[in-house]
């Protein structure tokens, strides 16, 4: 009789839960007793950014409320609304920090500036600014950008082209190109990723399970994955090696550094010095919260900061844009000809590289990496915490207890922001009738952050990604391999989730 009264307890539990499913079948997101939304979270983790957008188009004036599971601190409002992002980012800019729950679920980047808030954000970005905007540093800029393209990337391009049948996947490339040029330009040290051989390189992984490991944080309950840290277990131990890893690493730089300073000082060449070596050199002259510029802590975090914000971003841009482009060929064909028309008259160099400062002012080209940046964002989505209630321009309401979200993939697919023609690859959207790059408001175009935070290296990515794309897409034919599907993954880098499979890379000639 026991065994019977339970039965029917549970089965009374599934009609009446059934029952609610069914009635809110034609809600937006089913909002279930107990547990809230999270299961369409968890069932559409895969495609969660593809799902984010569906939502926000059927949403008021692109805004969502999203309800975790009772107790489980996973309320949010998300938006794709540019008034509320531009009240959120400039207007109401002090009530929306980046709060200590982004600081914890981002644990492993320190104290470095993406996790940093009020003074030390301030003291933080001057410091960046007056060191990343320095004249000196552009020429190593310029100088490492063509060498690492010249040294590296050619000569693996041409080994895949001499290959028949050969598929190799440009985003991995791509990665290895940023890492290493990053980490001249951060640190002054090659750690040789990108060549021939193709090695393996703990570091980059590292810097995958970790950025893999933090998307899962955004996904589950925060007393789930806390449990796994403590237990040691799934995504948290993944992120624990991750991080020792990463210390080791930054460390050994550290200390090489150190001990080259002291043996021969500090060598400004004409051609500028890494970031390394100018926070060092600032020692006890400038300090950020009460650290020297010198000190272990200070440079482990600045460097894992910069890091991340140079080979991710940068990679990500470069893999999209590419696929973009070569499943475009008009797109493909107007910037070889845009190439071709700075070329000295009667050149015919195979192999040619531009320089950063030759392409800088090349509109069709940068139209079209503004294009992949609006469809394709380095970092899909971002969050903030309002320090006291507050009512955003959609009248919507917001308070300490909820996160914001706003997603950049999804605000680019939205025809209330770019119009009907919001899914094509159109790098004209990007040109005025003039024939000058026109000019969009940040918090529509939000890859580079925007207000008090803009990124302050948005500069040194488009040089870079400019520099590459030029030499590649006029020195080679770039085709996808038949078949290979490109869909997003699940990160908190924007990456594709089976990279970007080339099968043809034939080289071509100038004449062509």
């Amino acid at each position: 009789m026991a065994e019977i009264f339970y039965i029917e307890i549970f089965l009374t539990i599934v009609f009446f839960l059934a029952l609610y499913a069914w009635k809110n079948s034609r809600t937006l997101v089913p909002n279930w007793p107990l547990i809230g939304m999270l299961p369409m979270l968890l069932l559409n983790v895969e495609k969660i950014h593809d799902k984010c957008t569906e939502v926000f188009v059927k949403s008021r004036r692109g805004t969502f409320h999203f309800q975790g599971p009772w107790f489980s601190n996973m309320d949010m409002l998300a938006t794709v609304d540019p008034e509320n992002i531009h009240y959120i980012m400039t207007g109401s800019f002090q009530n929306f920090p980046k709060g200590p729950k982004f600081r914890e679920i981002f644990d492993v980047l320190g104290d470095g500036i993406f996790n940093a808030d009020h003074v030390s954000w301030k003291e933080q970005r001057n410091l960046a600014r007056g060191l990343i905007t320095h004249q000196g540093f552009h020429r190593f800029l310029a100088k490492i950008s063509r060498e690492k393209v010249e040294k590296g990337l050619i000569p693996v391009l041409e080994m895949v082209s001499a290959l028949e049948n050969r598929v190799v996947d440009l985003q991995d490339v791509f990665q290895r190109l940023t890492f290493d040029t990053t980490c001249v330009l951060v640190t002054g040290y090659d750690p040789g990723c990108l060549s021939v051989d193709f090695p393996d390189v703990p570091f980059s992984k590292a810097l995958d399970d970790a950025e893999e490991s933090i998307f899962m944080r955004h996904v589950l309950p925060e007393k789930v994955w806390k449990l796994q840290r403590w237990i040691g277990v799934g995504g948290e131990r993944k992120l624990s090696e991750a991080w020792k890893v990463l210390d080791s690493v930054i460390c050994r730089y550290i200390d090489m550094k150190r001990e080259e300073m002291i043996k021969s000082g500090v060598n400004y060449s004409i051609d500028g010095v890494d970031l390394l070596t100018s926070y060092m050199n600032l020692g006890d002259d400038t300090k950020i919260q009460g650290l020297k510029c010198d000190d272990d802590k200070f440079l482990r975090d600045t460097i894992l900061n910069l890091m991340i914000a140079g080979r991710d971003t940068t990679s990500s841009a470069l893999t999209w844009f590419m696929w973009l482009v070569s499943t475009n060929p008009e797109v493909e064909n107007k910037i070889r000809d845009e190439l071709k028309s700075i070329l000295p008259l009667k050149e015919n160099e195979k192999g040619r590289i531009f320089g950063v400062e030759e392409i800088k002012n090349l509109v069709y080209l940068h139209g079209a990496i503004c294009e992949a940046l609006r469809l394709y964002p380095p970092v899909p989505f971002q969050h903030k915490e309002p320090l006291k209630p507050d009512i955003l321009p959609s009248g919507h309401f917001v308070d300490p207890k909820m996160k914001v979200m706003f997603s950049l993939y999804a605000m680019g697919r939205m025809e209330t922001i770019w119009g009907k023609d919001c899914l094509e690859f159109k790098p004209e959207r990007w040109i005025s009738k003039g024939g000058f790059i026109k000019h969009e408001p940040s918090y529509k175009f939000l890859a580079f952050n925007a207000g008090p935070r803009t990124c302050l290296g948005k500069e040194v990515a488009f040089a870079q990604m400019k520099a590459v794309a030029a030499t590649l897409i006029y020195n080679y034919d770039v085709r996808v391999a038949e078949g290979h599907r490109v869909v997003p993954n699940c990160s908190i880098i924007l990456y594709m989730k089976n990279g970007l499979k080339i099968q043809k890379l034939n080289s071509l000639s100038p004449e062509k």
